[in-house]
């Protein structure tokens, strides 16, 4: 039994020593690897430790300066900037320009000056920017490509808000569209239609085409056309219809209104009624007038006809009495 233990032991030690020396020469292979590697390093750090040193000693003082002087160049340019961009904001609301605008200028001022002041720091110290702002230039004209139609969008928004063709509240027909105007954004413009419907129409539509302003003005016309019977007495008819515009106290007495015969229709002899108006009266005075003058047609014996046509019906080469 001890013999047996002896042994077991005898092959225990053994097979220690077989792995031992199998892996201490790895062990040291990667000791001496590592070494290596951390000798580079110190190596890699010195040589840049020496080629700093070098700069400092033959540039550092060059550089130094330039360093100091485009820290001021940014920062007095960032202060020059930010106060041309308010004093151009205060000088556009001196002019009553829309604050939409004022703000889009403010900011569009600020950011321009502040590029041109970053790249004059940045070359300050020897940084050149020529080929960045070459591949910026490009990347630029991709987007604008890209962007053609809400740029396009964005061009009439600034046209409009700096002629003002019309403002918010006023009733318009743009793109064949008609509305009470709601708000005027850089892109598109917002309406309410009479029947109270939000409608957005892209700006560039709205400055493509013909822009009608029905409260730009402070006076507008009424155009009627009233029609009488050939059986009545039309100077009767002129007189019934103007006083009808005479007792309305918000028809304008200049100018006149105009009341006179148009035309020779095939039912009836026609009017055309013509006062003027405030423009916020417009409608009222449209509904109102037209009511009353039928009204007072009607009560002195005039008639408004309607279209009718004589039909004659011949039998046999005969002429039919009428009424058969």
């Amino acid at each position: 039994m001890k013999l047996q233990i002896k042994k077991i032991s005898i092959c225990c030690l053994a097979i220690w020593a077989i792995l031992l020396v199998s892996v201490i020469p790895v062990v040291a292979q990667d000791v001496n690897s590592a070494q290596n590697a951390v000798e580079t390093a110190i190596a890699g750090s010195q040589n840049i430790l020496a080629t700093i040193k070098d700069f400092l000693i033959t540039k550092g003082t060059a550089f130094a300066i330039d360093l100091v002087a485009a820290i001021l160049i940014f920062v007095i340019g960032r202060w020059l900037a930010k106060w041309i961009s308010i004093l151009a904001s205060r000088a556009m609301t001196r002019a009553h320009v829309e604050q939409i605008l004022v703000t889009f200028v403010q900011h569009m001022c600020y950011f321009g000056l502040l590029a041109f002041v970053i790249i004059a720091a940045l070359d300050r110290v020897g940084i050149k920017l020529t080929a960045a702002i070459a591949v910026l230039g490009a990347a630029a004209l991709a987007v604008a490509f890209a962007l053609q139609g809400s740029l396009s969008n964005f061009a009439a928004g600034i046209l409009m808000v700096i002629f003002k063709p019309f403002k918010v509240g006023d009733f318009v027909t743009v793109a064949g569209i008609q509305g009470t105007v709601q708000e005027i954004e850089i892109l598109n413009t917002v309406l309410n239609s009479p029947d109270n419907v939000r409608i957005i129409v892209p700006n560039s539509q709205v400055t493509g085409g013909t822009i009608s302003n029905f409260t730009a003005n402070a006076t507008r016309r009424i155009d009627l056309k009233i029609g009488v019977s050939y059986n009545d007495d039309i100077k009767k008819a002129k007189q019934v219809i103007e006083g009808v515009l005479a007792a309305d106290a918000r028809i304008l007495k200049t100018p006149p209104p105009t009341v006179a015969v148009s035309e020779l229709a095939d039912s009836s002899v026609n009017f055309v009624v013509r006062p003027w108006v405030k423009s916020a009266d417009y409608w009222d005075v449209y509904f109102d007038i037209t009511a009353k003058v039928k009204l007072a047609l009607e009560s002195n014996g005039l008639t408004i006809p309607f279209p009718q046509r004589d039909v004659n019906i011949r039998s046999g080469g005969q002429k039919l009495p009428a009424g058969t």
